[in-house]
Formats: C-alpha cells, sequence, structure tokens
C-alpha cells in the first residue's frame, strides 16, 4: 500500500473500534483492488463499495482541463458513480459524519447537517508547487504551477466547510492554520506498525546494502531516485565500490526501471513485504526534495532499526534529531559522505537504529494514532460514518 493508503487503514480501523463505518473508495482499475483486500475491509465497513473510474487517457484529460483552465487533479477526484454511491447510501442510512481522504475528494452533495472530516496527509496545493519549484523539464514545471494555483483557493474553502480537518504533523496545521484562522485543524500523526516492523533475528544485514522503499510511480520519489542516483551514488560508488542499493516499491516508471542499468544497483518492483528488504540493509534512505505530509519510509525504517540519511524535507514534521534518531544532509557530498560513515561505522548505525525504534514506539505506534484520531472526534458524538 501507499502511504496514504496506509494512514487510511489505520485510521478507518481506528475509527471501526468505536463507530458503525460505510466505505466506499475509487479503484484505479478493475483488478486494483483484490478480493483478499475487500475481506479484510469488510471487518471494518459495511458496505465497502469500490467505484473503478473510466478508463480514459491521462494526457488527453490533462489537455481538456487545461484548455478549459480547470485543475485536472480535482476533475478525476470527482465521479459521477461515487456521488451515486453516496446518495444511494444516505437515502438508506441517516450518517452523522463523512469522513474524506483528502481535500480533493470533498465536492460531493451530502445532506443538510451531516458533518465533513478531512484527512489532509499532504497540502495538496503546496506539493504541487514545491513540485514546480524543483523541476527542470518547462512542461512539467509550468503544469505543476498552473496545478498548484488552481487547487489552492479551492483546497481552503473545502477546508474551511469542514467540521473539523486532521493533519499528520504541527507544521501543516500552522500552514492551514495561516490559511483559515477560523478553522478546526488537528494533528493526528502517521504511524507504523511497530510489531511487524522490528529488526529480524534471522536475516543478517548484507555489507554496504542501502535501501529506498515508495510507491515508485509517486512523482516525489521519482525525483528522489533520480537525484540520488545523478548527483549521489557515483560519490559513494568511489568510495566503497562494493556497495550496492535495492530501490523497492511498486510500479516502477520507466526512468526508474532504466537505473537497474547502473552499477550496484536494483529495482525490484512490487514485493509482497517490505520487511526482509529493510532488514538487508545497513542504510536506508529519503533523499526527498519535493513532498509534503510526513514519511511512512522513514517511521517504518526507524521501526527496523535501521541508520537512516535523510534531507530536511524528507524528515519533516516528524519529531526526530539529526545525530540522535538519523542523520539529515541535504547537499549531494554532504549525503554521500553521510552514508559512507554510517556503512563505515556499525557502532553508531546501532546507536542510530536503537533510539529511533525508542522513538517510533513512544510517538509513532498506529495505536496510538489512532486513539489521537478517536480522541479529536469525541467532541463530535459521531455515531456511523462514511470513510
Amino acid at each position: 500500500m501507499s502511504g496514504a493508503s496506509t494512514r487510511s487503514y489505520y485510521l478507518l480501523k481506528a475509527l471501526a473500534s468505536q463507530h458503525s463505518i460505510s466505505l466506499v473508495t475509487i479503484g484505479h482499475s478493475a483488478g486494483s483492488v483484490m478480493p483478499s483486500d475487500i475481506s479484510l475491509l469488510e471487518h471494518l465497513a459495511h458496505p465497502v463499495q469500490v467505484i473503478v473510474p473510466p478508463e480514459l487517457s491521462k494526457r488527453w484529460q490533462q489537455l481538456l482541463t487545461v484548455g478549459c483552465g480547470k485543475s485536472y487533479v480535482l476533475k478525476s477526484h470527482f465521479l459521477v458513480k461515487m456521488q451515486e454511491a453516496l446518495d444511494a447510501l444516505v437515502a438508506r442510512e441517516h450518517y452523522d459524519a463523512v469522513f474524506y481522504e483528502s481535500a480533493l475528494m470533498a465536492d460531493y452533495r451530502l445532506p443538510e447537517g451531516v458533518k465533513i472530516i478531512i484527512d489532509q496527509h499532504n497540502i495538496e496545493h503546496e506539493l504541487r508547487l514545491r513540485t514546480y519549484e524543483h523541476e527542470k523539464a518547462w512542461v512539467r514545471k509550468w503544469y505543476n504551477w498552473l496545478e498548484g494555483h488552481l487547487i489552492k483557493p479551492i483546497e481552503i474553502e473545502r477546508c474551511r466547510r469542514a467540521a473539523i480537518v486532521l493533519v499528520p504533523s504541527e507544521r501543516e496545521r500552522l500552514v492551514l492554520k495561516r490559511l483559515q484562522p477560523s478553522g478546526i485543524i488537528e494533528v493526528v500523526p502517521n504511524g507504523v506498525d511497530i510489531e511487524a516492523f522490528q529488526k529480524s533475528s534471522s536475516i543478517q544485514e548484507v555489507l554496504g546494502r542501502i535501501i529506498f522503499t515508495g510507491s515508485m510511480d509517486y512523482y516525489p520519489n521519482v525525483h528522489a531516485v533520480l537525484f540520488f542516483a545523478q548527483k549521489v551514488w557515483p560519490l559513494i560508488r568511489a568510495q566503497i565500490p562494493t556497495a550496492t542499493w535495492h530501490i523497492v516499491g511498486k510500479n516502477p516508471l520507466p526512468e526508474v526501471q532504466r537505473l537497474a542499468e547502473l552499477a550496484g544497483i536494483t529495482v525490484t518492483g512490487s514485493v509482497p513485504n517490505m520487511h526482509p528488504y529493510l532488514a538487508e540493509a545497513e542504510v536506508a534512505i529519503a533523499p526527498l526534495l519535493i513532498g509534503g505530509g510526513t514519511r511512512l519510509k522513514i517511521l517504518e525504517a526507524l521501526a527496523m532499526q535501521k541508520a537512516v540519511v535523510s534531507t530536511s524535507l524528507g524528515c519533516e514534521g516528524l519529531s526526530v534529531m539529526s545525530g540522535k534518531h538519523l542523520i539529515v544532509a541535504d547537499e549531494p557530498e554532504a549525503f554521500a559522505g553521510e552514508v559512507v560513515a554510517l556503512l563505515n561505522n556499525p557502532e553508531r548505525r546501532s546507536l542510530l537504529g536503537n533510539a529511533g525504534r525508542a522513538l517510533v514506539e513512544s510517538e509513532y505506534s498506529w495505536e496510538r494514532c489512532g486513539a489521537s484520531l478517536l480522541e479529536v472526534l469525541k467532541k463530535y458524538l459521531l455515531g456511523t460514518v462514511i470513510f
């Protein structure tokens, strides 16, 4: 699952522990939701409905919406079938609230009096404008500038209409509070399954192994690995010729797949379980220059007691201290130097790993995050919720 999907699942799990839930979700293709996934979700929500959008050319739709001065991102999140499903649900039963995963989704017609709760795991316009700032290709740069400015006023207005907006860190709370001072904005952090992600006693670390994890069709991740491959990886290999780097995540785009042609790099694509790949790594990296929210990849690596090297943006919003829980480096030379130093120093890796594990146990377990959500929602006296 992507970071957003993982967050949604665990928040749904927390809600279902105290409330009655109906779930309507968008599937990206007819085969995108497996029967086992539906079975898992049905233990938490009833009914569970998967809405499959029509298969249309993304580029063609982008051109059409740009030509009309509209946001493709916003348009792609509104489906007539989704509105029909919501209409049918509210016609049959009373709902106290609708919980939207992102303001991008929060444009559906609802009955009077139904509270809106938005989970802003990213500030969406900020994500596009950050892409604009770092992008070199002029078409993508211009497109993200346009999308950012088209989304911003609508995102702010949808958050303003919500009874409550949830964000993953205090940084996002302050950003949104400046944009809508009267809004109720609460922090519900991202988390990690601390039982599933813990140090392995049966898998040995591979000498010189580095890992990057994440969905490889998500542009901030793609940008991060291309930056690392071009600017940082040659510096590491010059000092440790036997170093290896695994890029582990679903749906790698062609430009990511081509990185496997470089010495020492493996691109795995989708894997059934991230755990063994993290267990084999000596150092986990998060060289992100674009993004929003907080990164689950870092929390998972810390839970596995891995030494992590991240950019400032990569660990943005997390309660981490550079030098204690992980290492922060922003320039290619500094980033390479920190990775090399850690590969050569098992004792320092161990110290960082132990401190990282202690941090996630105390602040970032999904149980703790779910309890935060329920505490925030108590004042709303929720009964039955559409998620």
